[in-house]
């Protein structure tokens, strides 16, 4: 708090959050900000608050900003860079009687109070036009904001419970009140919003803040769009009376607007033609399910007749992902979309009609529900998302949980990728990651021809030392003999849900991939090959690879079931591996894959639930400014008394006396402070059942051909 500030400023910001004890550094996604510890008037660094400086050529929008800790980074919280001046809410204000006065073109930064409205006012005159906006869900809030526009008697008069958007025109001058409530009344820190109130000019169109993007907005735009459209929808185009001819290609930007709108174009087409054709609306953020109709149109007037030539709806994921939206059969991540990508072919010479809807704009009045239409000759691409694997867990359990890239020496951190193909491209991707930090490497498994998902493992050596570095994650692939390579964004959840039937998870897409070492602990296991080399084996026979188990903790059950990433192996029955033991065997049936001859890579992986301990280190340094405390009260106490027995008499003795009883006080109290402090240590590194994804770095294999008989 607060979330965000203005260019050319400093604030000063002050950090809440989960298991930040021993976090060190503000760190944010540009280098256009930086922090730096605010230091109290002995010169010693604040807990949790920090000056940050968002330099004059910042552009605005929203950032990442994360905790560098003893593991290694944090989860990130957007921060957002605006062009309003701001102020912070620093008073309650749940009453009209305490209601914050806001000045025109103000941003207010505030934490939801729980069970109660926030009330503010602001000054407005008859006919001009006010946009209040809170920002909240799109900045990493938990809040659902109710926005209400009041009298000055506080007595309603428009409420949104949706967009967090209100757009009116005062009508008399004077005083109106904007109150603002969690839609379940819910409140604390994690329901921190920041309340716009702007002037704008009569029928200028509204430019929300800055939002985080959801997972499914990687697949757009495609690459080489450009930034507007070449057209724009002419209304009226509803119906066969008022449609709008186009010529393709085509590029169309309109919105869904009124309730239950329906727009129609019309263009000619050639036999053996292909036309690609992609809507994106849902993908820009909005609450969207568009929907095309491609009809042929023989005929006019009365005698018009129309044939169903292609329908087109969503964009399926490319991979399956949770029923539920936890980790639970699937990953908690949906990476396809209720947007449209779909391929035409036109059987016959004529003319056609395009009908496009949005299936859940029957009763939404939402001008700014927006889309881009467009109909394109094949353009083969690929447009990829990356998240940490998320085990399959029981069912009934329901855990979605945020996990940065922050390695233990030893550890191999997995990252699944998932690719949407355009425009009937097929072939295979090639992953890597570049710029990483000293001791860690990453080694991909490709996205195969015609599959969807690839791995990419990221292992720390043992010793890698402390660091962190802003890493490049990308894919490659050979189209119509061009090297095409693309960014591929990371996806996680905006605040971990671990375990929870009442919380519903937010997942969205972070702007870059920082990669860390904590260089604090070592990973409880690392499963290694015994030998790293090419593994050679016969078709349809059986081959073994010796593997080597690093036990650094003690663990719950005797076995782990490893399953086997890498196409050609995917179907590879489980593998038991003894968690007592320090080497395994893993058997791979080649009879039973049916693999053909070929190299390919492999890796193992699997669960394994540790009794990990907490920071044990910080045990024994707690103990040791214990006892030091305890001894400075023992001997404070002693000279003490040894005055006080000494009966001394003059002001000497009596200033000694005083200053002696001080440090006994002072002391005491830094004991007390010790005392709970280690109470705390001791209490955390208590071993406790904690679930680890261990995974082996990539395995070569080569398939021979069996010999002819």
């Amino acid at each position: 708090m607060p979330m965000g500030g203005v260019p050319g400023s400093q604030i000063e910001v002050t950090t809440t959050g989960d298991n930040l004890e021993d976090a060190d550094d503000l760190i944010f996604s540009d280098p256009h900000l930086s922090a730096t510890h605010k230091l109290d008037a002995a010169g010693a660094p604040e807990p949790n608050k920090y000056l940050v400086t968002i330099a004059a050529d910042c552009p605005p929008g929203l950032y990442e900003a994360r905790m560098m800790t003893r593991l290694g980074i944090s989860t990130s919280r957007a921060f957002s860079v605006g062009t309003l001046p701001e102020v912070i809410r620093t008073a309650p204000n749940t009453s009209l009687a305490t209601a914050m006065k806001l000045e025109l073109n103000t941003l207010c930064n505030a934490v939801m109070s729980p069970r109660a409205v926030d009330y503010y006012t602001v000054e407005a005159k008859k006919g001009q036009r006010i946009v209040v906006e809170c920002a909240a869900r799109g900045i990493d809030s938990k809040l659902y904001p109710v926005v209400i526009l009041a009298n000055a008697a506080g007595n309603d008069l428009v409420a949104e419970r949706q967009s967090g958007l209100l757009d009116f025109t005062a009508a008399e001058d004077g005083k109106y009140v904007i109150k603002i409530h969690e839609l379940t009344y819910g409140g604390g820190p994690a329901f921190f919003y920041r309340l716009a109130v702007r002037e704008l000019p009569a029928g200028a169109a509204v430019v929300r803040t800055p939002s985080t993007r959801p997972v499914h907005a990687f697949s757009w735009p495609p690459a080489g769009l450009s930034e507007r459209a070449e057209t724009a929808e002419i209304e009226p185009n509803n119906d066969r009376t008022c449609v709008q001819r186009i010529s393709l290609p085509a590029d169309i930007s309109g919105s869904f607007f009124p309730a239950a709108d329906v727009d129609v174009f019309e263009f000619e087409a050639k036999k053996g033609d292909v036309w690609w054709v992609e809507v994106a609306s849902e993908r820009l953020g909005l609450p969207t399910d568009p929907a095309v109709l491609v009809q042929g149109v023989t005929g006019s007037g009365d005698t018009e007749k129309l044939t169903d030539v292609a329908e087109f709806s969503d964009i399926p994921s490319p991979v399956k992902v949770s029923s539920n939206g936890y980790a639970y059969d699937g990953p908690p991540y949906q990476a396809g979309s209720s947007d449209v990508l779909g391929k035409l072919e036109i059987k016959d010479d004529g003319l056609y009609r395009l009908q496009l809807t949005d299936l859940f704009g029957g009763t939404r009045n939402e001008r700014g529900n927006i889309y881009r239409l467009i109909l394109r000759k094949a353009a083969p691409d690929f447009a990829l998302v990356a998240w940490a694997l998320h085990m399959e867990l029981r069912n009934g359990d329901r855990n979605a949980l945020s996990k940065p890239i922050a390695l233990r020496g030893g550890a191999t951190m997995p990252l699944e990728v998932v690719a949407v193909r355009r425009d009937g491209f097929d072939g295979e991707i090639e992953l890597s990651m570049d710029g990483l930090p000293e001791g860690v490497t990453a080694q991909a498994l490709k996205i195969p021809a015609g599959k969807t998902r690839g791995i990419l493992l990221i292992t720390a050596r043992q010793d890698a030392p402390r660091a962190l570095a802003a890493a490049s994650l990308s894919g490659r692939a050979e189209i119509d003999g061009r090297t095409v390579t693309h960014p591929c964004p990371l996806a996680s959840m905006a605040w971990p849900v671990p375990d929870s039937w009442s919380e519903i998870p937010s997942p969205r897409l972070l702007a870059d991939v920082p990669v860390s070492v904590g260089g604090a602990e070592l990973a409880p296991l690392t499963l290694a090959v015994r030998e790293n080399q090419v593994w050679e084996v016969t078709a349809g026979e059986k081959l073994t690879i010796p593997l080597v188990l690093t036990r650094r903790s003690e663990f719950t059950g005797t076995t782990m079931s490893l399953k086997t990433f890498g196409n050609g192996f995917e179907a590879a029955a489980p593998i038991a591996v003894p968690l007592t033991a320090d080497n395994a065997d893993a058997v791979l049936d080649l009879a039973a894959l049916k693999t053909p001859p070929g190299e390919y890579v492999v890796a193992f992986y699997g669960g394994a639930v540790a009794k990990y301990r907490q920071n044990p280190d910080a045990v024994a340094t707690a103990e040791e400014a214990f006892h030091k405390a305890e001894s400075q009260v023992k001997e404070l106490g002693a000279q003490q008394s040894e005055l006080k027995n000494a009966k001394a008499d003059g002001p000497d003795a009596a200033a000694r006396l005083d200053k002696l009883t001080a440090d006994l006080k002072a002391a005491t109290a830094t004991q007390r402070a010790c005392s709970e402090r280690l109470k705390k240590a001791t209490e955390a590194a208590k071993p406790r059942d904690l679930v680890d994804i261990v995974a082996s770095q990539p395995i070569t294999i080569r398939v021979k051909p069996a010999e002819k008989k």
